[in-house]
């Protein structure tokens, strides 16, 4: 299932240091709207709204959830092209949005999900299960965008691995890694 936020938004005028530091201080967000053939728009954000989205949300599914900002009575698609953080906080600093067009194929870190690592043969035999990627950046139009990619690891023996390949990723999705890469390997133990 695709995961999808509301979220109401407004438009800004200004950019400079000193206004952000007020939106901030007000609980909003400063944010962009990059839109193909169309100027950015800048925007804020609701805190709260955002955090309580971000509590809601699987940890990594922040690059595929679509989200519906509702902005002058109208509502726009887009996805996170970037987050930036507080440092000290971790309160939500910066948002970069990329307007969401039908016919337009948009880019996005799709996460990996390993199942059946409790069953794992190689595990079982004292082996332990590595994740080398988790994510993998595919390319597809906006209702194709998958939630994740599940990838079984059940049959795994020690120094035996699954690759991009392994992947089931559906028709129209165009994975931008190499389909060689190892996603998940199981390592001996050293003693």
């Amino acid at each position: 299932m695709k995961m999808t936020a509301q979220m109401s938004a407004e438009a800004r005028t200004s950019t400079k240091k000193s206004d952000t530091k007020q939106i901030r201080r007000e609980g909003k967000i400063p944010a962009i709207l990059y839109s193909v053939g169309k100027p950015n728009l800048q925007l804020t954000v609701s805190k709260d709204e955002m955090g309580a989205i971000l509590r809601q949300m699987k940890p990594g599914h922040l690059g595929t959830t679509v989200f519906h900002l509702k902005l002058d009575g109208k509502e726009r698609k887009a996805i996170i092209k970037d987050i930036q953080y507080e440092l000290t906080t971790y309160d939500v600093s910066h948002i970069d949005f990329e307007e969401l067009f039908e016919d337009v194929p948009v880019s996005v870190k799709v996460p990996i999900q390993c199942i059946g690592v409790a069953e794992c043969v190689g595990v079982k035999l004292g082996g332990f299960l590595r994740q080398i990627i988790r994510h993998v950046r595919v390319e597809c139009l906006p209702k194709q965008i998958p939630t994740s990619f599940v990838i079984d690891v059940q049959d795994l023996g020690i120094k035996q691995s699954k690759k991009i390949s392994d992947i089931t990723i559906p028709s129209g999705v165009k994975p931008l890694a190499k389909v060689d890469e190892v996603v998940v390997v199981v390592s001996k133990r050293s003693n």
